[in-house]
């Protein structure tokens, strides 16, 4: 995931027809988005908004449940590759007591050129299954930008001038993963077509 990390992923039965069913399937990101997401229009609307006509060449999807003492509240994710940009969505429900229903939808979207990525790193978990056949159990993917996203002081050592006082600089960086127990073989596929799309097509500099 490129968002919050601590999060409760709900089990839903592949094709059940509901919002979190597994999307692994759909090529279309239109119809992954619909049996996923529990508001593909807002998803979709802000990300083809940015695509306009170009065409998608990969994605990946994730949707989390949050428990809080508010109740429960969905935190929705999509990463898009058009050849050209990173395109990356998010949403997250917000309590507004002005608002019927007491939320709103907090929709982002966010674009990233794709000779902004520094570094693609992508680790797969193998193993075997019953019969001994290979079975992939994981997949964790990392898109480290450019970009800074934090910059913290580095203490000089005792006795050095203020002056020797140096800054380090952490780069803004995606994560994505899937496991069995998180989107399940069809899931972790697609994420590591994803990954292995972008070690392709990302500017080597």
């Amino acid at each position: 995931m490129f968002g919050k990390a601590t999060r409760t992923r709900p089990h839903t039965a592949p094709g059940s027809g509901t919002a979190g069913a597994d999307w692994s399937a759909h090529r279309r990101l239109e119809d992954a988005a619909a049996v996923y997401f529990l508001h593909a229009d807002v998803a979709l609307d802000a990300i083809e908004g940015v695509l306009g006509r170009r065409r998608v060449r990969g994605f990946t999807l994730e949707r989390v449940v949050d428990l809080t003492e508010a109740g429960t509240s969905v935190w929705q994710e999509a990463a898009v590759c058009d050849g050209r940009r990173l395109i990356l969505w998010h949403s997250e429900e917000l309590a507004d007591e002005a608002a019927p229903g007491g939320t709103v939808l907090d929709s982002s979207v966010q674009v990233l050129p794709l000779d902004s990525i520094a570094h693609v790193g992508m680790r797969t978990l193998v193993g075997r299954d019953e019969r001994g056949r290979r079975i992939d159990r994981g997949v964790f993917l990392v898109l480290a930008t450019s970009m800074p996203h934090e910059v913290s002081a580095v203490q000089a050592e005792p006795g050095t001038p203020p002056a020797a006082t140096s800054a380090k600089v952490r780069p803004e960086a995606f994560r994505f993963s899937k496991s069995l127990d998180d989107g399940g073989p069809g899931q972790i596929a697609r994420l590591i077509d994803f990954g292995r799309l972008l070690g392709r097509i990302v500017p080597s500099g």
